[in-house]
């Protein structure tokens, strides 16, 4: 699952020990398993290797540039949904004819640079959007691809702010706007639409969702009677963060490739969080220990809600681990919180740990996915350092933020 383990009581990276990272690298700080990347990459290369899908890292996840290169040396494409990001796949090296373009307010500018770039297609929200996107197309002279993301409207058991495929979400078209579409070409001459998008949600660990998603768009190519050259699936499996169980991928594979039988359609998969979200921890170290009058205890770590949002912003569940395990002590109960002004500032409540002193070091597992990439600034704090091991050595792969990033292109007018 991740390469996260013990040996002789410290917990480890792969083969090197957190504790002897934690003496290089000040603490708190992004920890990434390069091994954990490749692997879980592969486990769903190998499972769709058949109908050799197009995979496509989702960048949202993680846009690491040491974590997208080493998805692009397998062999992976990339999903972008900001211009930011397809900034970082260009310059990482990603070829253009693997980047597919999400999100549901794409602006003139990165609908522009995207032309520029001869991208692989966009990933189409609404009828504005492609209205948008044949009028630049025909000022700049150029025919980009566009897929229809359809929302197939399918119930999943995740977060309802994770949660992308219902009908009330804001994702996606409808299969009547769909199908009018795909049936007036004419109306978008610029623009040639070549594919469906679907993508419903993350964090889902049930098959029943993706097939009843994937039923409904080969249902509506059917009775619509429409061509098409690729359907993307979109990602979305969920990994362990607890006691969940989700599908492998093999598993996973086994109950969607059927459904492509006998259709010569080509396949994009968006993974994310399944490719990155084990391969992560975020270290972070005990400040304080808080006791109270009614025998609730507070471990207060270096890390906070800026640093990893999730727990406050979903109420998701990260396990915690003491990078040494030696203490022969009985667990006792803590919440571990961080510095940040806010009663909502915490990585876990009521949380059954050893006994913690000032000094000690606790790895936040699964935080892989959705966690450096949501960081903040809050209370003026500089984003922490992503450190990654390659083959037995642990690089910087990002420098943690100073003071002076926290002001760089602020500017005080004259006469304040």
């Amino acid at each position: 699952m991740h390469r996260f383990t013990y040996k002789n009581n410290i917990l480890h990276c792969e083969d090197v020990a957190i504790s002897d990272i934690a003496t290089r690298f000040k603490t708190p700080f992004y920890l990434y398993s390069h091994d954990t990347l490749v692997d879980h990459f592969v486990k769903i290369k190998k499972a769709f290797r058949s109908i050799k899908p197009l995979i496509c890292f989702s960048m949202k996840a993680n846009s690491n540039l040491a974590v997208l290169k080493t998805m692009i040396s397998q062999g992976a494409g990339l999903d972008v949904v900001s211009g930011g990001e397809l900034y970082k796949a260009i310059k990482v090296g990603c070829d253009p004819k693997k980047i597919v373009y999400a999100s549901v307010g794409k602006t003139q500018d990165e609908i522009k640079d995207a032309i520029r770039h001869n991208i692989l297609f966009f990933n189409v929200e609404s009828l504005a959007e492609l209205d948008n996107i044949n009028n630049i197309a025909k000022i700049m002279r150029k025919r980009p691809l566009c897929a229809i993301r359809l929302n197939p409207d399918v119930i999943t058991d995740t977060h309802r702010y994770i949660s992308t495929g219902k009908s009330e979400n804001k994702f996606g078209l409808d299969f009547t706007t769909a199908e009018y579409i795909f049936k007036t070409p004419g109306g978008y001459p610029n623009v040639k639409i070549s594919g469906i998008h679907i993508h419903i949600g993350s964090q889902i660990t049930e098959p029943a969702p993706f097939i009843d998603a994937v039923q409904k768009v080969l249902n509506f190519i059917d009775s619509a009677k429409i061509s098409v050259e690729w359907l993307n699936i979109g990602g979305g499996l969920g990994i362990v963060y607890s006691e969940e169980k989700p599908q492998t991928a093999d598993k996973f594979a086994k109950k969607i490739m059927p459904l492509f039988k006998g259709r010569k359609l080509k396949l994009i998969l968006e993974p994310g969080r399944f490719i990155a979200g084990n391969s992560g921890v975020l270290i972070t170290k005990v400040l304080y220990i808080k006791r109270l009058p009614s025998g609730k205890k507070f471990a207060i770590v270096d890390a906070g809600m800026n640093d990893l949002i999730r727990p406050s912003l979903y109420g998701a569940y990260h396990e915690i681990l003491s990078v040494n395990q030696k203490s022969k002590s009985k667990n006792q109960k803590y919440d571990v919180v961080g510095p940040i002004c806010e009663s909502g500032d915490f990585l876990a409540q009521d949380r059954s740990l050893p006994d913690l002193k000032v000094g000690h070091l606790l790895a936040v597992m699964g935080a892989g996915a959705y966690c450096f990439t949501m960081s903040s600034n809050y209370n003026s704090r500089p984003r922490v350092s992503e450190v990654m091991v390659i083959k037995g050595k642990p690089y910087m792969v990002k420098k943690a933020e100073t003071y002076q990033d926290l002001v760089r292109g602020e500017i005080v007018p004259r006469g304040i």
